[in-house]
């Protein structure tokens, strides 16, 4: 791993060594294997709790643990929020996913005490334009704030590139989204949820200098309205505040020299 000059005395996102950014791949691997068992499980009629059942074997299959769930209390092992949820929806036996339902799925996979963190959007089946718009710029978004792992960058670098895609998606799709406030990215490592905190829009050069070995959850989420929230009584569940739909994309990134590493691939 090299070190930036000058930066011995600065303060920097926490590096891992080569060998614990292959263990957090690992974690990875597996997190990606079941989002991609979710996304083909998913169709008109199916539970969000049977997409919970299927992401959590394909975790335990591989012998690891559902970092989701226990963590302060949430009872499931993804958190899918369909349509108006931005995050933290709980599966239920009894929400069955209709023809048109935007649905964002976060999961989250422990491997030898390593944490890998995603999340995806997808429709089912027919997908309104506007719906396919608001996936596509938040992927967009995710895509521009891990071009910005790179070291020498600070953390609000990522923040901005994040913002400034999703500017430059308006301008693709000829309508304006919704940063959602007060949620963000995260480090990631031997705990799920880890400082620093990754602010989705702002202004440039603030925060941690990255360096090679870095790692940051990267996790940007849009609306087709406000950018206000509300959580349901479930104490879990988060909704746009005027009921427009949502979008959810994340990847865990590491810092490398040779450019960003998605782990959660």
């Amino acid at each position: 791993m090299v070190s930036l000059p000058g930066l011995r005395n600065r303060k920097t996102v926490p590096a891992r060594t080569p060998g614990e950014l292959d263990a957090m791949a690992a974690a990875g691997a597996v997190v990606a294997a079941a989002l991609r068992a979710v996304q083909a499980a998913a169709a008109p009629g199916v539970s969000t709790k049977d997409l919970d059942d299927v992401a959590e074997s394909v975790i335990r299959q591989a012998y690891g643990t559902p970092s989701f769930l226990g963590y302060h209390g949430y009872p499931a092992s993804i958190c899918s929020s369909v349509n108006d949820r931005v995050v933290h929806g709980i599966p239920m036996p009894d929400e069955k996913l209709a023809d048109g339902d935007l649905v964002s799925i976060d999961c989250g996979a422990i491997i030898d005490g390593w944490h890998g963190d995603a999340a995806v959007t997808f429709g089912i089946g027919t997908l309104i334009a506007m719906d396919e718009a608001l996936s596509a710029a938040t992927k967009q978004s995710m895509e521009a704030g891990i071009a910005a792992m790179i070291p020498g960058n600070r953390l609000t670098d990522v923040s901005h590139a994040i913002e400034t895609g999703t500017r430059a998606a308006e301008q693709t799709y000829g309508r304006r989204f919704g940063i959602v406030a007060g949620y963000g990215g995260h480090g990631i490592g031997r705990a799920m949820h880890m400082d620093p905190f990754l602010p989705n829009e702002g202004e440039p050069g603030r925060g941690p200098m990255l360096v090679a070995g870095s790692v940051l959850a990267i996790e940007p989420m849009l609306t087709l309205g406000t950018t206000k929230t509300r959580i349901l009584a479930d104490e879990w569940t988060v909704v746009t505040a005027d009921g427009s739909r949502a979008a959810h994309w994340e990847h865990t990134v590491a810092v490398t020299d040779d450019g960003p590493r998605i782990l959660t691939v």
